[in-house]
């Protein structure tokens, strides 16, 4: 693996492009766009206060940054680099600005609302992939999914039960066909596009004891390790060299019980709960963190709706992103290492940069070649895999 340079970041705001041939950052009040490929700086632009969230168009044409403190929407034109237009919603209190799937439209989510929904009080909303469907979902205080067609009908509503902490997190699978709804009462619920109605409950026990399922542990770098126990040297025909790293993970024999933590129920969202998900590009696997066992990523087969994988870190789970082309799962904890796992095994490889960097997001180049966004606190870098080209 090879690391670039270090660059200062803001708010953990660093994005590429869809097309995959830019690279945006924010630092303050200035967005940077840069080439991918050499990391030089195409444009810079200068924003009207410190900028909290930058999107860009599916197209690559255009990115969008918003100061929610002031109610504005900047957007910047790559093609025009003199065009620029600006949004201000003003006393109606702007909460979230996105694109719409064309890349045309945006919309804007303000305190006196976009459209009208029935909720109490609409906490996030979802494009589905083919753009036909808008999710929007209502405060935990209240477990309620709506469903809209793009002029704002309601197709659909769904409620898995009352009286009790809600949804916490939700996301659509690349086909379209599936919205996984994350929920604190530890379990996620996979609804069907047809219906709208659940397929599969994937429960997160303490104690996975299912033959079926593979078991990982993170190893600490003062214990040992029995060569019988590694995961690796990987199988013949391994189509990454990046397998051939020496992995920091044991097998482990199930039954295996789970590290948990014990939530404060009193506090305003607790450590409860599936608070992260996401779907592999192909649509086979589902990757989801509860949060209450906050070292844990479990690693669902979709196809067979069954657990495949656990993996138990030493830290927390900060953040997770597939590859989007192939079966391929990057992980970080805050520390100074990424953790990358496939149906092959997996393998934790230690950031080479000078002073501290503790990874707490990541992103693959949207076109999967090979190359992984690694954000810390105020900095970025691109850590490159290679290839079996380049092995």
């Amino acid at each position: 693996m090879n690391f670039s340079e270090v660059f200062k970041l803001s708010n953990q705001l660093c994005k590429f492009s869809p097309n995959g041939k830019y690279l945006a950052s924010c630092v303050q009040y200035r967005l940077v766009i840069r080439d991918v490929s050499t990391l030089q700086i195409l444009q810079l632009y200068t924003c009207l206060d410190q900028i909290q969230h930058a999107e860009w168009s599916a197209d690559s044409m255009f990115i969008l940054c918003a100061m929610y403190k002031r109610g504005i929407v900047q957007v910047w034109s790559l093609e025009q680099p003199d065009w620029h237009c600006k949004i201000d919603e003003g006393s109606a209190g702007l909460v979230s600005s996105c694109w719409s799937p064309d890349g045309r439209h945006i919309l804007n989510t303000t305190e006196f609302h976009h459209f009208e929904t029935d909720t109490q009080d609409l906490t996030g909303i979802d494009w589905a992939p083919n753009g036909c469907v808008l999710a929007a979902w209502d405060t935990c205080l209240e477990y309620k999914v709506l469903l809209y067609s793009l002029d704002g009908r309601l197709l659909s509503t769904y409620s898995a039960y009352e009286w009790s902490l809600g949804i916490k997190s939700l996301t659509w699978s690349p086909s379209s066909q599936f919205l996984a709804v994350g929920s604190y009462d530890e379990k996620v619920r996979i609804l069907n596009h047809v219906t709208w109605k659940p397929i599969k409950e994937l429960v997160h026990p303490v104690v996975v004891s299912s033959p079926k399922t593979v078991a990982y542990r993170e190893v600490d770098k003062s214990q040992s390790v029995e060569p019988s126990q590694l995961t690796f040297p990987p199988p013949r025909g391994t189509p990454s060299s990046l397998f051939t790293v020496h992995s920091k993970y044991e097998l482990v024999d199930v039954p295996v019980t789970l590290r948990t933590v014990k939530p404060d129920t009193d506090r305003a969202n607790p450590e409860l709960g599936i608070g992260m998900l996401a779907f592999s590009p192909d649509n086979r696997y589902l990757a989801t963190k509860n949060d209450n066992m906050p070292c844990c990523v479990w690693i669902w087969d979709i196809q067979k709706m069954r657990l495949s994988v656990v993996l138990e870190q030493t830290s927390h789970v900060r953040s997770f992103h597939w590859d989007p082309v192939q079966p391929r799962l990057a992980i970080c904890t805050g520390n100074s290492k990424v953790y990358l796992w496939s149906p092959t095994g997996c393998v934790s490889v230690q950031v080479p940069v000078e002073g501290t960097f503790n990874v707490l997001s990541l992103a693959w180049h949207p076109l999967g070649e090979d190359s992984l966004l690694l954000t810390s606190k105020d900095h970025f870098c691109i850590c490159y895999l290679e290839t079996s080209e380049d092995h």
